[in-house]
């Protein structure tokens, strides 16, 4: 029987070419830090129109025909930029679980696009957003395996603010989850989200996994968490995305 020529794996050359695509988008990148040792542990690549335009305006094009092409797509522009930009430390990105069908055959071409830049794998962490309905868990979690094998960094994106929360967490450990800024915000003030989130770190803690805390838009809110032990951070009170561009941190915004 014929493959379906959308499934089939896309090389990085056809990654990089838009009309073939059918979607125009760049990126944008915004820092994750190290508070504790005044460092960047990495940074987001972040979907963006070509004229800067928000996520969703690309998003919004995505359908059955042109999805897994355009996973494929996003990890090799994040790559290139990342070595233009000569990004230091982790690249995050962020992917898409239900365009990955086969992942030992989907990986090719951030593998390829890897080996072409000199881009060490063990510098690359990829995001699954809890918030995207994944109808197989044990499909996410042999995606998961296999990246481990390719010595990827794994990661839970937008953690307690989507579908799976700690039933994800139970099927499978990643490297890292990001807590979602639904549990972070005003986090210094509100005694209900600081008992949750303290669990969570908890239970982080228990399993060997890293937390970054995501949507810090104040030094409450990343006091609060450093004196839990959480050390990475990410938001708009240390930077906001720069466009095709990696932003430096606010002197100040160090604790």
């Amino acid at each position: 029987m014929m493959e379906i020529k959308p499934f089939e794996p896309v090389g990085c050359k056809e990654c990089r070419d838009p009309e073939k695509l059918g979607i125009q988008f760049t990126m944008a990148f915004q820092p994750i830090v190290n508070v504790r040792d005044k460092t960047i542990f990495g940074y987001e690549a972040l979907v963006r129109g070509i004229n800067g335009e928000g996520a969703e305006s690309v998003l919004s094009q995505l359908n059955d025909s042109n999805r897994y092409k355009f996973d494929q797509a996003i990890r090799v522009k994040a790559l290139d930029l990342a070595k233009k930009l000569n990004l230091q430390g982790m690249l995050s990105i962020n992917f898409l679980p239900n365009a990955v069908y086969r992942p030992e055959t989907c990986i090719r071409a951030t593998l390829e696009a890897a080996a072409e830049l000199d881009f060490p794998t063990d510098r690359i962490m990829f995001e699954v957003t809890e918030g995207e309905k994944v109808k197989d868990h044990n499909h996410l979690k042999n995606i998961f395996i296999e990246y481990k094998k390719q010595n990827f960094t794994t990661a839970i994106d937008d953690f307690g603010a989507g579908y799976a929360g700690l039933n994800l967490l139970a099927d499978w450990q990643p490297d890292v989850i990001k807590l979602d800024m639904s549990l972070t915000r005003n986090i210094h003030n509100d005694r209900v989200r600081r008992s949750l989130v303290f669990g969570i770190i908890t239970v982080c803690r228990e399993l060997s996994i890293k937390i970054i805390a995501e949507g810090i838009e104040c030094e409450e809110e990343c006091k609060t968490l450093f004196e839990q032990g959480v050390d990475l951070f990410q938001g708009y009170h240390f930077a906001r995305p720069g466009f095709e561009s990696l932003p430096s941190i606010r002197e100040e915004a160090w604790l």
